[in-house]
């Protein structure tokens, strides 16, 4: 059986760096809405690639495996601020059902992307529609406990 070890476990994380962690995120009022220790194995992704918010990303830089750390982020740094040109108004009787306060409903873009939205309001005329993010806006308190670093371009070495 063969093993992959990396040979330094000094290595710190950088942009480009392949990563295992597990990673926990919360809100400001302290409930958590994602958290990957449920799993039996930690989740690996690559520094860059774009699977992490560039704010949980600048988060990670530096750590190496057995670091854990926590921090607050500012909305600007997590989902983004919550945007009111991003609610949209829709005439009501265009909807195949009535929509529901506080239902997600999926519409396409221009380029029939699935695009999701929540319906704010609904009156007989007139329904909004928020297309922000849901935590756009809010303060995130992100977790994470690093198991491995591979430097990019490094598979490390297989022992026999």
């Amino acid at each position: 059986m063969s093993e992959i070890i990396n040979p330094n476990d000094e290595t710190r994380i950088e942009d480009g760096s392949k990563v295992q962690l597990h990673f926990s995120v919360a809100i400001e009022n302290g409930v958590e809405i994602d958290n990957t220790r449920s799993r039996d194995e930690p989740v690996s992704l690559i520094i860059g690639d774009g699977n992490l918010l560039p704010g949980f990303e600048k988060a990670l830089f530096g750590l190496r495996a057995g670091d854990r750390r926590t921090v607050s982020l500012p909305p600007e740094d997590a989902f983004g601020e919550w945007n009111p040109e991003n609610v949209q108004r829709f005439d009501t009787v265009k909807f195949e059902q009535r929509p529901e306060v506080g239902h997600m409903i999926e519409f396409e873009d221009k380029a029939k992307a699935s695009l999701f939205g929540v319906v704010m309001s609904v009156a007989d005329d007139i329904t909004e529609i928020d297309f922000n993010h849901p935590l756009a806006g809010k303060n995130i308190t992100f977790a994470v406990e690093i198991f491995k670093v591979t430097p990019q371009g490094q598979q490390g070495i297989r022992l026999m």
